[in-house]
């Protein structure tokens, strides 16, 4: 099947450059130069991914994707970024990102991960310890699913991405043991939950119905996750 991508960028010279390396891997690319173009095309098509650029006038890379998740909430999407805009890249996070690339020097990464992206593969990450989830986001990355990520019960409240599935710790910094799960349950209720925590004698009575104990093998989880992927059947 022809992959379909949505690249968006105001520098139109850098757009159509990409979008030719992208056209020799076989897949079809649509230009968007601004986000009320890009929000046109996202309403008239089904693209399998989406490529942005962070810094662009009038509605940069982050509140693009907001608006884009209220469209197609299954859209896999890429940031690429030439600056450093942290609050920028953790609004991004928050909404779901397959990757945040440096322009143009990881292009190479950014065919690997598109030709990967899997529609729908969204993975809430609930974790404060900041190290375990940027190993977990590689990981999802690397089987072409999002994390979306959230260090507290605050940052949890603002994902505005549907995840088919959840990764949630029991202890975190803004909230009492537990509540962070009973928040997933209220969020997304039905969605398989899964509980990382290294308290297993508190786990069952926290309501935790499946557990990986820390630390936990991450082939297993993401076998775990892959398996749920499937019984999800995105459109």
């Amino acid at each position: 099947m022809i992959r379909h991508y949505l690249l968006v960028d105001d520098n139109e010279a850098f757009a159509e450059n990409l979008a030719e390396i992208l056209r020799d891997t076989g897949a079809e690319v649509d230009i968007a130069l601004d986000g009320p173009n890009a929000i046109a095309r996202v309403k008239a098509q089904r693209y399998d991914a989406l490529v942005t650029d962070m810094r662009m006038p009038g509605m940069n890379g982050a509140e693009l994707l907001r608006e884009l998740r209220k469209i197609d909430g299954e859209l896999p999407a890429v940031l690429l970024s030439a600056y450093s805009q942290e609050e920028l890249l953790r609004m991004a996070r928050r909404d779901g990102l397959l990757a945040v690339l440096s322009k143009p020097q990881q292009i190479p990464r950014l065919i690997q991960i598109l030709e990967s992206a899997r529609r729908g593969g969204a993975v809430v990450l609930v974790e404060d310890d900041v190290a375990l989830a940027d190993n977990l986001t590689e990981a999802l990355a690397s089987r072409g699913l999002t994390a979306v990520t959230a260090a507290d019960v605050k940052e949890l409240g603002r994902v505005s991405a549907r995840p088919f599935a959840v990764l949630v710790d029991l202890k975190l910094p803004d909230a009492g043991f537990g509540e962070a799960l009973q928040r997933v349950h209220e969020r997304w209720p039905g969605i398989p939950t899964i509980v990382m925590t290294a308290f297993r004698d508190e786990a069952q009575a926290a309501g935790a119905q499946e557990c990986f104990f820390k630390p936990f093998d991450t082939a297993t989880v993401l076998n775990r996750l892959e398996a749920l992927y499937r019984e999800y059947q995105p459109t």
